[in-house]
């Protein structure tokens, strides 16, 4: 196997415009009416694009992280994010970055997670964001555009990154779901990073079956909405459709700890061996183990380079 390399050759921009900060804990058992004594409890930077920053980071890649952040819990959000060093570009904003909670049952293994909705942002708030994704595009490099949109900003938000991106020569990549997500399909991206359950709802279909599910992934790539679908179907593995067909891997046997963050982890994989040069299939088993080193991990924790890597070469070496 290749070894990757250490930084990337193009460089990765992402955006966040709702993140969170993760609060994790755990309860022996989850009931109502009662209080609830945890064990100690974890604080992370969360919200896609910034952990996709991150994970590229860990896995030794070159990335800005642009975020908004607001009040308390934003100062305290920045402090994180400053912690680790993560080169960061913020808008400021009247509103308070919101929380997020997970509680991970110890009696069961069942983890219960609560996602609390963003603040409400101004046009002037948002369209900030937009200024500084068009002066912060890196030119012949990534614009990741992940999470979901907070009160106030256009469905069509990430439709207007990506034209941004595109008049800059610079590749967007979408994670996102709902309308934000059908409006950069309509739009057309580089990369679209689905899981089951975004595409079973813009599909308006079960896809119950695989057959229905790759089909429903190569459909787009044949409309243009698309150039890569790389569907996420948790323990079942991942697809990934293009032009030049599909591509399907199952996920290696890890001990499951918490899937925080796996989604995240499989798309800063994906975009950093792109960054570096990697062959499309070469990426996607980056992803593959990032995602799956990622539940490996407790609570909001991300994961660690030594683990993708092995995951990585395990699945570079099964590969026909």
């Amino acid at each position: 196997m290749e070894a990757p390399q250490r930084t990337s050759i193009h460089p990765v921009l992402t955006l966040t415009v709702n993140p969170a900060l993760d609060i994790s804990t755990a309860t022996e058992r989850v009931v109502s009416g009662h209080k609830l004594r945890c064990g100690t409890s974890r604080v992370d930077p969360g919200g896609g694009g910034v952990n996709v920053a991150r994970v590229i980071q860990r896995l030794g890649g070159q990335t800005l992280a642009l975020y908004t952040a607001g009040g308390p819990t934003g100062e305290a959000y920045r402090r994180l994010v400053e912690g680790e060093q993560l080169p960061s570009v913020v808008v400021p904003i009247r509103g308070s970055t919101r929380q997020d909670f997970t509680v991970d049952e110890t009696s069961t293994g069942e983890q219960y997670r609560f996602v609390l909705e963003g603040p409400e942002l101004s046009e002037d708030e948002w369209q900030a964001c937009l200024a500084l994704v068009a002066a912060s595009t890196p030119a012949g490099g990534y614009v990741v555009a992940s999470g979901s949109l907070p009160p106030g900003v256009p469905e069509d938000f990430y439709a207007r990154v990506a034209r941004l991106a595109r008049d800059r020569g610079a590749r967007c990549i979408v994670d996102a779901s709902g309308p934000a997500l059908a409006a950069a399909l309509a739009e057309g991206v580089f990369l679209v990073k689905p899981s089951l359950r975004e595409l079973r709802a813009y599909c308006g279909e079960p896809l119950e079956s695989e057959q229905s599910q790759l089909d429903a992934a190569s459909a787009l790539v044949a409309r243009g909405s698309a150039e890569h679908v790389a569907l996420t179907l948790g323990p079942g593995g991942a697809v990934l459709a293009s032009a030049s067909g599909v591509l399907r891997l199952p996920v290696p046997e890890v001990p499951v700890l918490s899937t925080v963050g796996a989604g995240d982890s499989f798309l800063g994989a994906f975009v950093l061996r792109l960054a570096q040069g990697r062959p499309v299939d070469a990426a996607f088993r980056a992803a593959v183990a990032a995602g799956s080193a990622t539940v490996m991990t407790p609570a909001t924790e991300l994961c660690h380079r030594a683990d993708v890597e092995r995951l990585e070469a395990g699945l570079a070496a099964a590969a026909p």
